[in-house]
């Protein structure tokens, strides 16, 4: 497992601008801050570089989530949606943007794959390019909330292109449940093809 080629100290991190006066945590001890990269093979998942940016932390794809400064816990109890970013996106055309996680209820025995935490059609390649995505929410942002003690959890993005003039929904039995969605069974459903890009982080229960 490689470390990012920079480790950024906390103090350029969490700088000024972002906490001020106003930080939730004023007394935690500055200290460095360590980036990890994926390894082989879950890095072979990220592909067609989509970013997927959070507050802070900047573009996640293709890393794990770090426990310093609280990230795990903000990322799954404070922050929304992510802006993701496409800089690639024909202008002309729509997406289809997904996220699940495929290691519900844990990667051991993911009896629940895949998870549905994030699904828009519609969107356009326009603010695909810019990461303010406007698009036909048909499953709104579910954050990540691994379980206790269920080690990493993969949070999976895949985009895809929507086929001119196709009308994308989810069916009355998909809507029931966010849990063991047949994902694959969608895709095909839609015609959607394989992913012109994907990305993924990985990120565990903050107290683990």
């Amino acid at each position: 497992m490689e470390l990012l080629g920079a480790v950024l100290l906390a103090a350029s991190l969490l700088g000024t601008t972002a906490w001020g006066a106003q930080a939730p945590w004023p007394d935690e001890p500055s200290h460095t801050c360590f980036f990890q990269t994926l390894s082989s093979p879950d890095s072979e998942f990220c592909r067609g570089d989509l970013e997927v940016i959070y507050p802070q932390l900047g573009d996640v794809g293709c890393s794990y989530i770090p426990q310093c400064h609280q990230y795990r816990w903000r990322i799954s109890r404070e922050w929304g949606s992510p802006r993701v970013r496409y800089p690639r996106a024909d202008k002309s055309k729509k997406y289809v943007l997904v996220l699940v996680d495929p290691d519900a209820p844990s990667r051991a025995n993911p009896r629940n794959r895949f998870w549905r935490h994030w699904l828009l059609a519609d969107v356009r390649g326009t603010d695909l390019r810019t990461g303010d995505l406007k698009g036909h929410v048909l499953t709104d942002y579910m954050r990540p909330t691994p379980p206790p003690r269920s080690g990493y959890h993969r949070y999976q993005l895949r985009l895809y292109e929507q086929p001119a003039g196709q009308h994308i929904a989810l069916g009355p039995e998909e809507l029931l449940s966010l849990g063991a969605w047949a994902m694959e069974s969608f895709v095909e459903r839609f015609r959607l093809g394989s992913p012109v890009a994907s990305t993924q982080f990985l990120t565990k229960h903050h107290e683990d």
